[in-house]
């Protein structure tokens, strides 16, 4: 396979890249500057489960490229907590892949750039391009190009009981066709919220995204379980 999911992050074996989508670090300090005392360890939880992807990864493959696609940071402005963690984090890192490959794609929550830390519009590997989505840049659409990865969208599912009263909501990937190219969506890597629900309530403001609405009901999607991905089809409308 040209590509794997491995929990909620994106692998290309044979090129040896991870992908990693949507951490927004700072969130636990913005809830906490509100008032509302719910600590839950973020950024410790996110390198937590970072490193228990990339050992398992490591059983089989090896890592070379490290891709961080985008909402590395969770305030719109500049917060100091924010440049703590993210260098903690990229620190961590380092233990997995050379520095140079850590590559930092901006956000639309990306504001600020730190030391060496360079953010990309784009990243464009062979016949595989890395964007966030929430704008399209030309580089990406040219024809060597054939498959596009993205975040930003957040997609999560609904999954409820015939009564509607139990429900539980699940990260997924939707994999489906755009500009007459591959269209790979990654779920976000943020583990306090689950996402947009695209079977019930996806309704996101007009160009939130570079792919409507509309044109995601006939993606496939991939729903992130404890121990496994599943494949659930296409979305209902």
């Amino acid at each position: 396979m040209k590509y794997q999911f491995f929990s909620k992050t994106l692998f290309f074996p044979e090129k040896e890249i991870l992908v990693i989508c949507d951490l927004h670090l700072g969130y636990e300090e913005m809830l906490l500057k509100q008032g509302i005392t719910f600590p839950f360890e973020q950024l410790e939880q996110t390198m937590s489960e970072i490193e228990q992807i990339v050992l398992e990864i490591k059983r089989n493959y090896k890592i070379k490229k490290i891709i961080l696609l985008g909402d590395l940071k969770h305030h719109f402005n500049f917060e100091i907590e924010e440049k703590y963690q993210i260098r903690k984090l990229f620190t961590f890192l380092k233990q997995f892949v050379d520095e140079e490959n850590i590559i930092l794609i901006n956000g639309n929550h990306d504001k600020i750039e730190l030391d060496k830390m360079k953010y990309h519009d784009f990243w464009i590997e062979d016949d595989v391009a890395f964007f966030h989505g929430d704008k399209l840049f030309k580089e990406v659409l040219d024809k060597k190009v054939k498959t596009l990865v993205i975040g930003h969208v957040h997609p999560s599912v609904v999954i409820k009981d015939k009564s509607g009263i139990k429900k539980e909501k699940y990260k997924c990937f939707l994999v489906g066709k755009f500009k007459r190219k591959n269209l790979i969506i990654v779920p976000s890597f943020f583990h306090f919220i689950e996402g947009s629900e695209l079977n019930e309530s996806y309704k996101h403001k007009k160009d939130f995204s570079i792919i409507s609405d509309k044109k995601l009901e006939n993606f496939d999607k991939f729903v992130v379980g404890k121990n496994r991905v599943y494949k659930f089809g296409k979305m209902s409308p």
